[in-house]
C-alpha cells in the first residue's frame, strides 16, 4: 500500500528519507549560495579556515606518515605543541578520519564532505529515535522530521563551520535513543553494554557538545518517565545514571587529556552573557534569518506547526500534551537566564556565539511534534490554532534586524504548505482507499517540500552573511602550493626550524604548508607559550590563543630558526616568497648553572636575558643615537596606528584592546650620522619602545650557544634526546629550545624521567660536570589518569556483562530440555504446550489498569464481562 511498509523496513526507510533530503538539502542551499564547492564563493570563516581545516590538514599529514611530529607533539606550530589535547577537542571524531582518503590539495572539499556527513548521519539518528519512541507511526513523516532536525538553524548557521559540533546534532538523538533501551529495559546487552558504548563515543567525539547533549537526553528521559510512566521509574533513572558514567568513563583517555589542557590553557578573554531580546529570540524561529549574539532556533514549519498544535490536540493524553510542552518552555527559558545558560555550557562563558545549545532546543521541538502525530492528524481546528500561534510568534519577530523580504517569504510559503498537508491528513468521512492514499502522498509531497524549502533558504542566507560579516580566509590554492614546496626545499629539521613567515594565509599555516613556526591557533594554546612570546615582544590574536610569527634575529637564533619566509599576502593570489637565512642556535645546548629567573617589563631587555647577550642599543624614547647601518626595532604592543622611521615607509600596528596584540616590528635602518628618530601616530603608543640591534655582537652570542650544543640531537613523537661526544668540564643547565609546556619530563645519563625544569619559558634540566646526554619526552598531562580511569570503567562493564551473560545461562538451564530464555524475561516455553502458547494473542499493557499510551490516547481497556 502507498507509503505503507511490512515489518521493520518502516524504520529503515524513515532514517533513509531523512538522510537523503537532509544531503540534497543541504548541498542545495550551498550551491544556491554560489558557496564552494559548488561555485567561488569562500566558505573558510573565521575558524573553519584558521583552526578546522589546518587541524585536519596535519590528520591528513598524520595518517600518512608525512607530519613533523606525531599523535603526542605537534613540531609544526608554537614551536612544540601537545597535540592529543587539539585531537580530542577538533579531531576525535570518526567522521574526521575520512579525511584521508581525499587528495591533501582538496582538503577543503574533504572538510565539506566530512560535515555534510555528520548532518546526514543526524537525520538518519534522528528518524531512528522517533520510530523508537512510536514504532507504529508513518515512516515517510518520521524521516522528513528527521530531516528537518539536521537541518535545523543552528545546524546550517553555526555547527556548519565548527565541523566538530555536528557531532553534538548526532548525539543528542543517539543517546535518547539509549534512553529509550533503559526505559524499555530491552536486555542487559542492549541497553547496558550497547548503551555505554554509544555514550563512550560521542563523548569521544566531541565532549563539548556530547555534555550539552547529554543534559537534553536526560531532562527527555525525565519528562518521558513523568508523561509515559513505566515500571520502577527510579530504577529506570539510576541505570541511565549508570550507564552514563560508565561511558563517559571509557572516553577518559581523550577527556581527561582535554580537560588537563584546558587547565594549562591561555585564559583568553572573559566575556559576560547578555541574553538576546526575545523579540529577536523569536524572530529566529523564521527560516532565512541570521545573527550572531541570538540562537539559531528555525527549524521547518513542519516541526513548527506541529509543535504548537500539540497543546490543542485532544487526541493526545493531557500527560503527554502538558509535560512536552513544560519540557519546550523550560529549555528555552534556561537558554536566557545566566545560570542555567552557564549550566549548559559546562559553567564556562562561551568565547564567541553564546547560544550553543541550541541544537536541544531544536531536537526536542521535534519530538514534540512526533508526540502530536501520536493520536492521529490534528483536525482543522487544531491545525488553524496552530498556524495562528506562529503567525503571532513571526509578529513578535516584526523589527528584527535578522528578518529580510526572503526570510518572510520563506515563513509565508512553508506556513501554508504545512497547513494544506495537515488538511489532507486530516480529511474524513466517505472517501474512497484510492483518494486517501492520494491525499496522503500530497501531504508527504508538502511537508517534505516545506522543509527541503525552508532550509535550502535558510542554509543559503547563511553562507552568503558568514561571508559579508565574518573574517573569511583564503582556502588551499596556489600560494599554499608554492609555500609548501619553498619550504621543503629550504628545511633542515631538526638541525634547524624554518618558519613559514609572519605574513599568513592563516594562524596555523605550518599544518598546512609545513615549517615549524611559532604561531599557532588553539582553544589549547598553553598559557606558558603565549606567555612567553608575549614577554619576547610578540604579538597575537583571538585574545592570546593565536600568536603570531616573531620575525626578529635575536628570538630566531634562540628558537633555532635558520630559514624564514618573508611575502606578501593579497587574499592567497600571492605566489613569491623571499628566503631569510638566520643565524641559528641550538635545538639543545648547555648555559650557565646560575641562569636568569625572570622576565621583567622590556621586550628587548628579556629577549636579551634569554639570549645571554646584550645586542641591543636601546633609546630613551622613540628618538636618539644608533650605530649607523643597525636595524631600527619598535615595540608598541598597544599601538593601533603607524611607525615612521626619518625618511621610511610606515609600518602599521594592529592592536585591539583585549583582542589583538601589535608585535615587535622592524621599522628600517639607521642613517649614517647615527640619529634615529621614529614617528608613532595612532592610540595606544604610551610605553612604547624603541631600540637598535647590533648584529655583529648577535653573531658573537650566537657562536658562544653554538660552542654548547649538543654534538647530535634525535627528535622523535614527543621525545628528544642530544649527546655530546666530550662532557663539560663544569655544572649547568641543559635548555631545549621548546615551549615548557606540562608535561614534559627529562633525564640525564640514562636516568630516571623526571618533571623537565624551566629556563624562561623553555625545557630546561640540571646537568653536572660530564654530562654525555640528556633525554627528555612528553607525556600529556590527563592521560596516565584517564588511562586508568578507561581501565576501571572498561573492567565495570566486561564484569556487569559477563554476570548477566552468566545469569541467562542459568535462568535458561532447564534439566527437562527448556529452552533458554531471550532478554531479561522468562525462559520462553517449551514441549507439548508451546506451539499453543507462541501462537496465542499478546496481552496488551492496558489489561494491567494502567492508562495505553503507545498512541497517546488515555484509555483504559477493561476485561470484558
Amino acid at each position: 500500500m502507498l507509503l505503507r511498509l511490512p515489518g521493520k523496513r518502516p524504520v529503515a526507510a524513515s532514517a533513509l528519507l531523512a538522510a537523503l533530503v537532509a544531503g540534497f538539502t543541504h548541498c542545495l542551499g550551498s550551491a544556491l549560495a554560489g558557496s564552494q564547492p559548488f561555485g567561488s564563493m569562500n566558505r573558510n570563516v573565521n575558524d573553519l579556515g584558521t583552526q578546522f581545516v589546518p587541524f585536519h590538514t596535519y590528520l591528513w599529514d598524520l595518517l600518512h606518515g608525512r607530519a613533523d611530529g606525531g599523535w603526542l607533539i605537534n613540531w609544526q606550530t608554537g614551536y612544540g605543541t601537545s597535540f592529543l589535547p587539539d585531537l580530542g577537542t577538533y579531531l576525535s571524531s570518526p567522521f574526521a578520519l575520512l579525511v584521508a582518503f581525499f587528495p591533501r590539495e582538496r582538503i577543503d572539499l574533504a572538510v565539506y564532505v566530512v560535515s555534510v556527513a555528520r548532518i546526514v548521519v543526524a537525520a538518519a539518528v534522528m528518524a531512528w529515535l522517533l520510530m523508537t519512541m512510536r514504532p507504529k507511526g508513518r515512516w515517510w513523516l518520521a524521516g522528513t522530521l528527521g530531516s528537518a532536525y539536521a537541518l535545523c538553524g543552528w545546524a546550517v548557521i553555526e555547527a556548519s563551520y565548527n565541523p566538530m559540533w555536528l557531532d553534538g546534532l548526532i548525539a543528542f538523538p543517539l543517546l535518547c535513543v539509549v534512553g529509550e533501551w533503559v526505559r524499555a529495559g530491552r536486555g542487559l546487552r542492549v541497553w547496558f553494554v550497547g548503551g555505554v558504548l554509544l555514550v563512550a563515543l560521542v563523548w569521544t567525539a566531541n565532549f563539548y557538545t556530547a555534555y550539552m547533549a547529554t543534559l537534553g537526553a536526560g531532562l527527555v528521559l525525565g519528562a518521558r518517565l513523568l508523561m509515559e510512566g513505566g515500571p520502577r521509574p527510579l530504577r529506570t533513572a539510576v541505570r541511565a545514571c549508570a550507564v552514563v558514567a560508565l561511558g563517559i568513563g571509557l572516553s577518559a583517555p581523550v577527556l581527561l587529556t582535554v580537560f588537563a589542557g584546558t587547565r594549562h590553557a591561555y585564559p583568553g578573554m572573559g566575556l559576560t552573557f547578555r541574553p538576546a531580546g526575545w523579540g529577536e529570540v523569536l524572530a529566529r524561529l523564521i527560516p532565512g534569518t541570521y545573527a550572531f549574539s541570538s540562537p539559531a532556533m528555525y527549524v521547518s514549519s513542519a516541526v513548527l506547526v506541529l509543535a504548537l498544535a500539540l497543546p490543542f490536540h485532544r487526541g493526545v493524553a493531557v500527560r503527554v500534551r502538558a509535560g512536552w510542552c513544560v519540557l519546550v518552555v523550560a529549555v528555552l527559558v534556561s537558554m536566557q537566564w545566566g545560570p542555567t545558560h552557564l549550566a549548559w555550557h559546562a559553567f564556562a562563558e562561551p568565547n564567541g556565539s553564546p547560544y550553543r545549545q541550541t541544537f536541544v532546543l531544536s531536537g526536542v521541538l521535534v519530538m514534540a511534534a512526533w508526540a502530536a502525530v501520536s493520536g492521529g492528524a490534528p483536525g482543522r481546528r487544531t491545525v488553524a490554532g496552530a498556524a495562528g500561534c506562529v503567525v503571532l510568534l513571526g509578529l513578535a519577530g516584526l523589527g528584527s534586524a535578522s528578518l529580510g523580504r526572503w526570510a518572510w517569504l520563506g515563513w509565508g510559503a512553508g506556513l501554508v504548505a504545512v497547513a494544506g498537508a495537515l488538511v489532507l491528513l486530516g480529511t474524513r468521512g466517505p472517501v474512497r482507499p484510492a483518494a486517501r492514499r492520494w491525499c496522503v502522498a500530497g501531504a508527504a509531497v508538502l511537508l517534505v517540500g516545506c522543509t527541503v524549502g525552508q532550509s535550502a533558504l535558510t542554509t543559503a542566507w547563511a553562507a552568503k552573511r558568514r561571508v559579508a560579516t565574518q573574517d573569511d580566509h583564503a582556502p588551499y590554492g596556489e600560494r599554499q602550493a608554492v609555500q609548501r614546496a619553498v619550504i621543503a626545499d629550504v628545511g633542515g629539521w631538526p638541525r634547524w626550524r624554518t618558519d613559514p613567515g609572519r605574513t599568513q594565509t592563516v594562524h596555523n599555516d605550518a599544518m598546512v604548508v609545513g615549517g615549524q613556526g611559532a604561531s599557532y591557533y588553539s582553544s589549547m594554546t598553553s598559557d606558558v607559550l603565549t606567555r612567553t612570546l608575549t614577554a619576547l615582544g610578540d604579538g597575537w590574536n583571538g585574545s592570546g590563543r593565536a600568536p603570531h610569527s616573531l620575525d626578529n634575529p635575536v628570538t630566531d637564533a634562540v628558537f633555532g630558526v635558520g630559514a624564514r619566509l618573508r611575502s606578501t599576502y593579497r587574499q592567497g593570489r600571492d605566489t613569491e616568497f623571499e628566503v631569510v637565512r638566520g643565524q641559528a642556535g641550538p635545538l639543545v645546548g648547555i648555559r650557565a648553572a646560575d641562569g636568569p629567573v625572570a622576565y621583567g617589563h622590556s621586550a628587548f631587555a628579556n629577549q636579551e636575558l634569554l639570549l645571554g647577550a646584550q645586542v641591543y642599543e636601546r633609546l630613551r624614547g622613540t628618538s636618539g643615537a644608533c650605530t649607523p647601518g643597525a636595524p631600527v626595532y619598535v615595540w608598541a604592543p598597544g599601538l593601533k596606528g603607524t611607525a615612521r622611521l626619518a625618511g621610511g615607509p610606515a609600518v602599521r600596528f594592529e592592536a585591539k584592546k583585549g583582542r589583538v596584540r601589535a608585535p615587535m616590528q622592524g621599522v628600517g635602518t639607521a642613517p649614517a650620522d647615527g640619529a634615529v628618530r621614529v614617528e608613532l601616530r595612532g592610540t595606544g603608543a604610551r610605553g612604547a619602545e624603541v631600540a637598535c640591534l647590533r648584529e655583529d655582537r648577535l653573531t658573537a652570542a650566537v657562536r658562544e650557544l653554538r660552542a654548547a650544543e649538543a654534538d647530535t640531537v634525535e627528535v622523535g613523537d614527543g621525545t628528544v634526546r642530544a649527546r655530546w661526544a666530550r662532557g663539560r668540564a663544569a655544572d649547568g643547565t641543559a635548555v631545549l629550545a621548546v615551549p615548557r609546556i606540562a608535561g614534559w619530563r627529562c633525564a640525564v645519563d640514562g636516568g630516571e624521567l623526571r618533571p623537565a625544569g624551566a629556563y624562561l619559558g623553555l625545557v630546561a634540566v640540571p646537568v653536572g660536570a660530564g654530562v654525555r646526554e640528556v633525554r627528555c619526552a612528553f607525556r600529556p598531562p590527563g592521560l596516565r589518569a584517564g588511562a586508568v580511569v578507561g581501565a576501571g570503567a572498561s573492567a565495570a562493564v566486561a564484569t556487569v556483562a559477563v554476570m548477566g551473560a552468566l545469569r541467562r545461562r542459568r535462568e535458561g538451564a532447564d534439566p527437562d530440555g527448556a529452552a533458554p530464555s531471550t532478554g531479561d524475561g522468562p525462559p520462553a516455553p517449551s514441549g507439548p504446550l508451546a506451539s499453543s502458547v507462541r501462537s496465542a494473542a499478546p496481552v496488551p499493557a492496558a489489561r494491567t489498569g494502567r492508562p495505553y499510551t503507545d498512541t497517546g490516547r488515555a484509555e483504559v481497556v477493561r476485561p470484558a464481562r
